[in-house]
Formats: C-alpha cells, sequence, structure tokens
C-alpha cells in the first residue's frame, strides 16, 4: 500500500496518540508493515510502546534537521511488524532548528522518501499545535486522519484544522487528501455524544468512519506499562474498537472509490 497518514488535531487531549499507537499495533497485528513516528516533542508514543526516551541515541529530531541522513540509525523496532522513529524532548527545538534550514517544510517528505516504500503504512503522531512539525507531516503525508473527541468544543478546533489542511494543501502538498475522520472518548450514555457523532458524520458524509472508540479506563492504563491495548486487555472495548477502526481504514485505502479519488478529497 506504502501510503503516509498524518494523525492530527490541535487540539489536545483528544486521543490522538492512543489512536496511532493502537492503530498501529492493530494495522501490525493485521500482517501490514507499519512505521510509527512520533513528531511530537513529548514523546508519548515513544514512551507508549515501552521506549526508554533516555536511552536513544538517535531520535526524529536528528533526521529532520540533518544530524544523520541514515533512518535505520534511528529506527527501532517497537513489535513485530511495527518500527518505530521515537521523539526526544530535542524535538520540541526544532521548530527553531528549521526556521534556518531551506526548504524546512519538507524535511520530513525528505525523510520518508526513501524510507516510506519499506512500509505498508506509515502513522505520523502530530503534535498538538500547527507549528513547523506539524506542517512538516501533513507535508510529507499522502492523507490526513482526524480523531475527532465527542464534546462540543472539539467541533470549533476541527474547524480550524480544515482551514489549516486547505493551506498546506494549496502551498505544499496538492496531494494531500482525507484519511478519514473518526469519534473518539464516546460515551454511549450521554446525548452530547451522540448529538457531536451525528454532526460529525453528517458534515463529512463519506468521510467519516462509523467506528467510535469508547471511553475506556483500559486504554488510559495501558500506556503507562509501556504497553498497546492488546497486551493490556485484548478483550476490552478499546481493543475492539481499534480492532475495528483498523479493518474498516484499511478496507477504505483498498478501496476503487479511494483509488479513483472518489473519497478523501480536501
Amino acid at each position: 500500500m506504502g501510503i503516509v497518514i498524518a494523525v492530527a488535531n490541535q487540539k489536545g487531549g483528544v486521543g490522538k496518540t492512543t489512536s496511532c499507537i493502537n492503530l498501529a499495533a492493530a494495522l501490525a497485528e493485521q500482517k501490514k508493515r507499519v512505521l510509527l513516528i512520533d513528531a511530537d516533542p513529548q514523546g508519548n508514543s515513544t514512551s507508549g510502546v515501552g521506549v526508554d526516551k533516555k536511552s536513544l541515541a538517535y531520535s526524529t529530531y536528528d533526521l529532520l534537521v540533518g544530524n544523520t541522513d541514515d533512518p535505520d540509525q534511528v529506527l527501532v523496532r517497537a513489535r513485530p511488524k511495527l518500527d518505530l522513529l521515537p521523539s526526544h524532548i530535542n524535538l520540541a527545538g526544532a521548530e527553531i532548528d528549521l526556521v534556518e534550514m531551506k526548504s524546512r517544510e519538507r524535511r520530513m517528505a525528505e525523510v520518508l522518501k526513501e524510507l516510506a516504500p519499506r512500509y505498508d503504512i506509515t502513522l505520523i503522531d502530530c503534535p498538538p499545535s500547527l507549528g513547523l512539525l506539524t506542517i512538516n507531516a501533513l507535508t510529507a503525508a499522502d492523507a490526513v486522519l482526524i480523531p475527532v473527541q465527542a464534546e462540543y468544543y472539539a467541533l470549533e478546533g476541527l474547524m480550524q484544522l480544515l482551514t489549516t489542511l486547505g493551506l498546506v494543501k494549496k502551498s505544499y502538498n496538492p496531494a494531500l487528501r482525507l484519511a478519514g475522520v473518526f469519534i473518539t472518548m464516546f460515551d454511549t450514555r450521554t446525548q452530547l455524544s451522540k448529538q457531536v457523532r451525528d454532526e460529525v458524520a453528517w458534515y463529512f458524509r463519506k468521510d467519516f468512519l462509523e467506528t467510535s472508540i469508547p471511553r475506556n479506563v483500559r486504554l488510559s492504563e495501558a500506556p503507562s506499562f509501556g504497553n498497546t491495548i492488546f497486551e493490556y486487555d485484548k478483550r476490552s472495548r478499546g481493543a475492539n474498537s481499534y480492532k475495528t477502526l483498523a479493518r474498516e481504514l484499511t478496507r477504505r485505502l483498498a478501496s476503487r472509490a479511494w483509488q479513483e479519488g472518489e473519497l478523501g478529497q480536501l
């Protein structure tokens, strides 16, 4: 498949990193070759799969600023069929370091030019902001996947994100598409969750993914043990939801409608 997907939402706390980790793990369980790129200085995707950030000789930062041009020095085998480009606190300084660099918005695209074809799917965990790191990810990506928390303020942030995606598409990446939009932290007991889901489903129509990720304490607990949800509690509602989401996403990307450009147009 060889597709690069940026998982982005500038609003924090929407379950973006949780989704990156567990969606990557679910895709690897489907026998897909998966690369997970932690482009967030907080490094939660890195620690969430059990990698000690302090022990790293190299990180995503080093590839972006040119300290190394060999991604194999940076890659970590996180799980069978799942590799990681880890984050480090140094990445917080990348926004400043990149400003003086030529083609600074395309640094990640250059890194992935030879690396991404090794994998069926590459997932980029973007920071919860719209700075240079996120722009790099969106410029390098074939498509963007948007998690939306089932609450009112998430809808406001979503409109801002769509404006940014339009600007990135116009200026840097004309081929950028929408991999899909899905609901996180869905609570079946509240009318608000259902209203938000229905509004997002109506607005995106063809690009709305039907699988919602529920509020699930097991999903919150798993990262503290460096586990994916499938290792921590494979029978939980969270695990079942991410398995279903992975299947829905791969079906969509393999469909004729996606291949012919009928889906995912920004």
